[in-house]
């Protein structure tokens, strides 16, 4: 065999027969307490960190679990269901050590394939990661195929053992009959996986996959270039690779490695290995953080100062050209090593133009295939080529074998090749894989690629799949070396190029520049060094271009993009006005996240939280730039990093004139539940006895037991509730509108003018900031405040999108405790009856009930959906109502951790804060399918309901006579309490506020409700308007109403504008008292305790304000 193929002669001498976790455990056995793994989140939190000795306690503690719990016949392969994190070095080790073999099963995987791959395996067993409702996700994904028994709950580990039962129909019995059934058929998959072992020098000896601890995981091949098979590996296999290619790229223990690969891509194991193998550090960030360019180059090269990174081509790409040469390949860069492999290398020019001046990162070409886990040849780029002026042609090489390794190239009789082109086939006597239902393989068998490659000058050229190779207009042409002459172009960051349908050469781009007529630039450029029969017929300027999970260009989304332009050009004329531009834009945002037509959008919704990613992202990129009939400059980053208003605001600011840009306030705010979800144990149990308390909350509701409400300093006498009391409840989004303010009294000749610059009113009132305090993120829930009789302090409780919730003492801002809940937090919090425990919603799912002293959960209930209602409480019975949008709402009983009754309203995400009415006694829901429900509190059945045409954000209020509702069609409507409508007030803009009344006077109750029009209302029975206020901005919050001596005893009103301005109006005829700016903007509703004010801003701050006199 020609010394140019043969495998480097790298063999260690006497080299023990060892494993992957051998190499960890004396690795671990020098540096225990070294860093071994670091996990960041990307959030603003601290990142996590275990040192080796942890590692490997981690994984002995798991080892010995499922050595006890499992039986032997069936432990031979363990699933792991699982999100990457600072436990995956533990759970990998752990199953290893059994010893057994792990099968990485993607949670975000299609179930059929999963499934599949699991029953090829015959999977007994699966480990599933805790941190997140998992199991409840594995269970719905695969209840067709399997039902599950939970072996045992590994909380150390945050893992869930399942023993998997498959279903009859799809049962393929025990481990033996399947072992009997893979050795009758092995003949016939040996030729179907093309194994060649024909040679004379091929031993007759054969590796057998049943010898206990032969294989170390299970992967499936990606399906792209034919059917997935399902590829066994050995240790034997692998081992060679981490052993070279640590030496190759010179690893140190002071070396930081990225986990780039996902756990179902094989590169992966590579990057584990070859770090923990080596006493180097290992960092891990979440998936979702490797599709935000800035945020990933910031976190690798900034934050962690990451020094070795193995990468697709295409995930390099996507930083661009700008930050790979700011950030990433700068010149003072930490990126020691970038190991390219997966996909074709890019061209010398490439890495040039990603290269900034005096950059030292040394670049590795890896290449290898599944079937022969992972990589078979490395090269590494000279410095002196790389640095060259000159202008090469030529690809890069493909390198020499790896240990262990041998590469041959057949021209398609199977007869060796020395120069010219052919197939290329790896192997090596113990570099050998297990392929679908294979038992045995030969040593020494050969596997073919379906690769060509070229032989010149003792040098291998990768030249493409078979399948890119084509015959256009008579003469053959290679896709791959057209691709590889438009990435050479300098106009050009990276590109793709396929013959569809066998009849068009479509050519995909990413400029590097934003100029408008860059696609033509582009083709004049390729017109000097293509041939005529090799140019495209049609460029299509993209983004960026999306790839697999593993990391790989994805083709078919590229042509799903190339058929939506075309049909999107037939169909064009461009949205002619605002309106039209956000219907189109919520079309396209459902279509493409696979939404129901009928679900609502909330501006604020994130895209990637939504359900996008990568490939989705560039689908909705490139229909927008088609919707407008041109490029947007940046889109994909406003898509990945911004909200749904965001995106509205970018497109408009490039698509209408500057008249038209004043259309980017939005008169519609629309919502739709989101659908991450997190499980969570309870870990505290907690019984005391009842404790008196006084409780106030947004809208002025005061709940108390056996106290009298506060004294004169903190008298809140205008709206006295028993424990039968009211309640208001209302969310907080909305988007910004233009300054100003106005009082219009109804009778008045003319209004007042609107206020300019700083605010202030005529009553003599100022507001000055007593203390504020950061949670870490946006604060959109109101605060709950609560004293304890007895107690001099008052207790302010909080949450944030941080995930925090936060204890603050009111007179001295000092953070009491502080829990960090599973998701974000907008839900405001809620007492119980008891006063020991604050129920709070979550976006996790989750209701959280924790006690009020320290933080510590006493119980959590799982709804189906993101909880972002507030809770009510019954005073009598104590059950605590509340709503999911699962589009349920849940009746609990605290004490006994119980859901009493819980009802479906109808459809439509329960979004407002249920109110339950003393007399008659009903409990009135609202939901965002426009439904009001009347159901009796004992048992949930209905009473009564009234369906709109517009969904309920805000939440209903009562008096004694009757109901009172917002609607997003700019109504407020009067119920009575057997359903009949009243009335109703029409504004100019959507109601999002809750109405807040004053009960202090039967005869004459005055509601008080803001709009998106920018406007308070103040309106007495029966519909008639007392007064309306022109605040700055649109208004969402909920006003809450209070009395003050400063102002003469007389009532006043707080409200919020959502551009951060807090005003304080006279109740009686809504002229301005005085007001006050956040540095941020406010969703929060204000809650008044005697002469402070408290409430969240966007800019992460919970504000306590004094209010005062001027004089």
């Amino acid at each position: 065999m020609i010394n140019y193929i043969c495998a480097i002669h790298l063999f260690f001498s006497n080299m023990e027969e060892t494993s992957l976790h051998d190499l960890v455990q004396r690795a671990a056995h020098i540096h225990s307490d070294k860093i071994a793994v670091c996990f960041d989140d990307c959030s603003g939190d601290m990142p996590v960190y275990k040192t080796y000795s942890e590692v490997i306690n981690g994984a002995r503690e798991l080892t010995n679990l499922l050595n006890i719990q499992c039986d032997i016949k069936n432990r031979s392969v363990f699933g792991l269901y699982c999100q990457p994190g600072i436990n995956l070095a533990s759970w990998i080790l752990g199953i290893l050590q059994v010893p057994a073999a792990y099968l990485p099963v993607d949670p975000e995987a299609p179930p059929h394939l999963s499934a599949h791959v699991m029953m090829q395996c015959c999977l007994r067993y699966i480990l599933i990661q805790s941190d997140f409702d998992m199991t409840k996700k594995f269970l719905n994904s695969f209840s067709t195929w399997l039902h599950c028994d939970a072996v045992v709950v590994l909380q150390n580990q945050n893992l869930t053992l399942l023993k998997l039962q498959w279903r009859e129909s799809h049962n393929l019995g025990t481990a033996n009959e399947l072992q009997d059934r893979m050795t009758e058929g092995q003949q016939q998959d040996t030729q179907t996986s093309k194994v060649d072992s024909s040679e004379p020098s091929v031993s007759v000896e054969q590796i057998d996959s049943r010898v206990p601890g032969c294989l170390a995981y299970v992967l499936h091949t990606s399906g792209t270039t034919g059917l997935l098979k399902i590829v066994r590996v050995p240790h034997s296999c692998i081992v060679p690779n981490i052993l070279h290619l640590r030496t190759m790229f010179q690893i140190t223990p002071e070396d930081v490695l990225f986990m780039a690969s996902p756990l179902t891509f094989d590169p992966s194991v590579v990057e584990l290995f070859v770090t923990l193998s080596s006493g180097a550090s290992l960092l891990i960030i979440p998936s979702v953080v490797k599709m935000m360019p800035k945020k990933l180059a910031a976190a690798l090269f900034n934050h962690h100062k990451v020094s070795v990174m193995q990468a697709t081509p295409t995930l390099v790409r996507q930083f661009g050209t700008s930050l790979l040469k700011s950030t990433v390949l700068s010149a003072s860069t930490s990126l020691r090593v970038l190991a390219l492999g997966g996909e074709t290398f890019p061209t010398l020019a490439v890495l040039r133009n990603w290269r900034a001046k005096g950059n030292k990162t040394q670049f590795f070409n890896l290449y290898g295939i599944t079937e022969v886990s992972s990589w078979a040849t490395c090269y590494m780029i000279p410095d002196d080529i790389i640095d060259s002026t000159s202008r090469s042609e030529d690809p890069v090489p493909l390198g020499t074998p790896l240990l262990g390794t041998t590469m041959e190239v057949r021209d398609p009789n199977g007869s060796l090749l020395k120069q010219g082109e052919g197939k290329a086939f790896i192997g090596g006597r113990e570099r050998l894989c297990f392929i679908d239902n294979e038992v045995t393989v030969p040593y020494g068998t050969m596997r073919e690629t379906g690769d060509w490659v070229a032989l010149k000058d003792s040098n291998v050229y990768y030249m493409g799949r078979k399948d890119s190779h084509i015959k256009r207009h008579g003469k053959r042409l290679n896709l791959e070396t057209v691709q590889q002459t438009v990435e050479s172009l300098s106009t050009v960051e990276a590109c793709a190029v396929t013959y569809y349908k066998e009849h068009k050469l479509i050519l995909f781009v990413v400029s590097a520049s934003q100029c408008a007529n860059g696609d033509k630039d582009i083709f004049l450029e390729l017109v000097k060094f293509l041939p005529a029969h090799a140019m495209p017929d049609k460029l299509v300027v993209v983004e960026s271009l999306p790839f697999t999970a593993h990391g790989k260009v994805n083709m078919k989304e590229l042509v799903k993009v190339y058929e939506k332009q075309m049909e999107a050009l037939k169909l064009h004329s461009g949205p002619r006005g605002k309106e039209e531009l956000w219907a189109c834009l919520l079309v396209l945002w459902k279509a493409v996240l696979s939404l129901p037509a009928d679900v609502t959008i909330p501006p604020e919704s994130a895209f990637l939280f939504s359900g996008g990613d990568s490939l989705k992202s560039l689908r909705l990129s490139e229909e927008i730039e088609a919707m407008v009939g041109r490029t947007l400059p940046d889109l994909m980053e406003v898509i990945l990093n911004g909200s749904f208003l965001d995106l509205y605001n970018h497109i408009a600011n490039f698509t209408f004139s500057s008249k038209d840009k004043e259309t980017s306030d939005i008169n519609m705010k629309e919502k739709f539940p989101y659908v991450e979800v997190q499980n969570r144990t309870v870990t505290h149990s907690y019984k005391e006895k009842a404790v008196s308390f006084t409780s106030m909350s947004r809208g002025g509701l005061i709940f108390k037991t056996d106290v009298d409400v506060p004294n004169n300093r903190n008298s809140i006498a205008y709206k006295h509730v028993q424990t039968r009391g009211h309640s208001d409840i209302t969310h907080q989004h909305v988007n910004k509108a233009p300054a100003g303010s106005a009082v219009y009294q109804v009778g008045s000749a003319d209004p007042l003018c609107p206020a300019k610059g700083p605010l202030a009113g005529d009553g003599g009132l100022m507001l000055k900031m007593r203390w504020k305090s950061d949670t870490g993120k946006c604060v959109d829930a109101s605060p709950l405040l609560i004293s304890a009789a007895g107690e001099a302090s008052v207790t302010v409780y909080i949450g944030s999108h941080s995930h925090r919730m936060q204890a603050i003492d009111l007179f001295s801002g000092m953070i009491k405790w502080e829990r960090v809940l599973g998701d974000r937090i907008e839900s405001s919090a809620t007492v119980t009856k008891c006063g020991n425990f604050i129920v709070v919603g979550c976006y996790d799912s989750l209701v959280y009930v924790l006690r009020a002293s320290d933080g510590k959960t006493y119980w959590t209930f799982s709804t189906g959906n993101s909880v972002k209602s507030c809770a009510t409480v019954d005073p009598e019975s104590g059950l605590v109502f509340i709503g999911s949008h699962d589009h349920h709402t849940y009746a609990l009983d605290i004490e006994t951790k119980q859901c009493v009754w819980k009802r479906h309203c109808g459809g439509g995400a329960v979004f407002s804060s249920p109110f339950l009415n003393s007399s008659p006694r009903q409990l009135y829901i609202a939901t965002l399918g426009s439904q009001l429900l009347a159901v009796n509190p004992d048992n949930g059945d209905i009473l009564w309901k009234h369906s709109s045409d517009k969904p309920f954000f805000s939440s209903p209020q009562c008096t004694q006579r009757a109901v009172f509702i917002g609607s997003v069609d700019g109504n407020v409507y009067c119920f009575s309490h057997t359903g009949k409508k009243l009335w109703q007030f029409s504004t100019n803009g959507p109601i999002f506020s809750s109405p807040c009344i004053n009960n202090s006077s039967l005869a004459d109750q005055k509601l008080v409700c803001g709009s998106h029009d920018n406007y308070v209302y103040c309106l007495r029975a029966g519909s008639e308007l007392l007064w309306k206020f022109k605040t700055s901005a649109q208004v969402y919050s909920t006003p809450f109403i209070f009395s003050d001596h400063h102002a003469g005893s007389r009532l006043l009103v707080a409200v919020t504008s959502t551009d951060g301005k807090l005003w304080i109006l006279d109740y009686e005829s809504g002229v301005l008292k005085t007001s006050y700016s956040f540095p941020g903007e406010t969703f929060s509703s204000p809650v008044v305790w005697g002469r402070t004010l408290i409430v969240g801003c966007r800019n992460n701050f919970v504000y306590c304000l004094e209010l005062s006199g001027t004089d």
